[in-house]
């Protein structure tokens, strides 16, 4: 089963407005712009003079705490950080201790670890591959996984001519943000997730990032491209702003 984007006036959907509990520091702005080639197509891009700040709640720290530590379990990654640092620290150690296919491994094992198999198999069995199973998923990954990707929201695209509200709209992703690193998007979010989601949940998933703008795209239903086809799989990283390796080209992670 396929699903395609369906943009009635062409492009990249609209970003939405972000949420209210975005804002900036002011003691950030000293902070030099750093502007990069975008890996896609060659324009320049830059990083904010104010990063993204997130008032995270207690449900949101504890998710994160636990897939940073569920990380840190299988990969023997250990930081003494807290929070979405101690998540993103442990990420760009694997990223600079395995290649990337033991990467991809490593963070499906932690997602083994975090989500019980007979509970994903409870899911799979009460809802099979179907219109209502999409768009649940779709729903409850911007209700309970925004911690981990930043604000999104549910957008519409057409699966064998019908027009489903399927796709996850990313509109900044945190985590590509927090480490402006190509690699380590595609290697240990990427890749992992729609295979773990296939695997899991019996629902065909593909993830489009967009490196240009740092937005994404998580559509329920659609098989991701072959490898030697992913276009995201052959980008440079970030030259100036990559904080896991100064390596950039299309191996930066390996």
């Amino acid at each position: 089963m396929e699903a395609k984007l369906y943009l009635p006036h062409g492009g990249l959907p609209a970003l939405g407005n972000t949420r209210k509990k975005l804002t900036h520091k002011p003691e950030c702005l000293h902070i030099i712009r750093a502007v990069s080639t975008s890996p896609s197509s060659g324009k320049a891009i830059s990083v904010s003079d104010s990063p993204t700040v997130y008032n995270d709640n207690w449900f949101d720290r504890t998710a994160i705490n636990y897939l940073s530590q569920s990380l840190q379990a299988t990969t023997g990654a250990k930081n003494d950080k807290t929070g979405y640092d101690s998540l993103v620290d442990a990420a760009r150690l694997v990223s600079q201790t395995f290649n990337k296919h033991r990467q991809q491994e490593l963070v499906l094992e932690t997602l083994d670890r975090a989500f019980p198999k007979p509970i994903l198999a409870v899911i799979r069995t009460v809802m099979p591959p179907s219109k209502i199973a999409r768009e649940y998923f779709a729903v409850f990954t911007t209700i309970f996984f925004a911690w981990l990707v930043g604000p999104c929201e549910v957008k519409e695209s057409e699966v064998e001519g019908r027009i489903e509200k399927n796709v996850v709209h990313i509109k900044k992703c945190r985590f590509l943000e927090e480490t402006s690193c190509v690699g380590l998007c595609t290697n240990l979010c990427k890749m992992p997730s729609q295979k773990f989601i296939k695997d899991s949940l019996g629902v065909p998933f593909t993830m489009v990032p967009n490196f240009e703008d740092m937005s994404c795209d998580m559509i329920f239903g659609q098989e991701p491209p072959a490898p030697s086809d992913d276009p995201a799989l052959k980008q440079p990283c970030y030259k100036f702003i990559c904080k896991a390796k100064q390596k950039h080209t299309t191996e930066c992670s390996s």
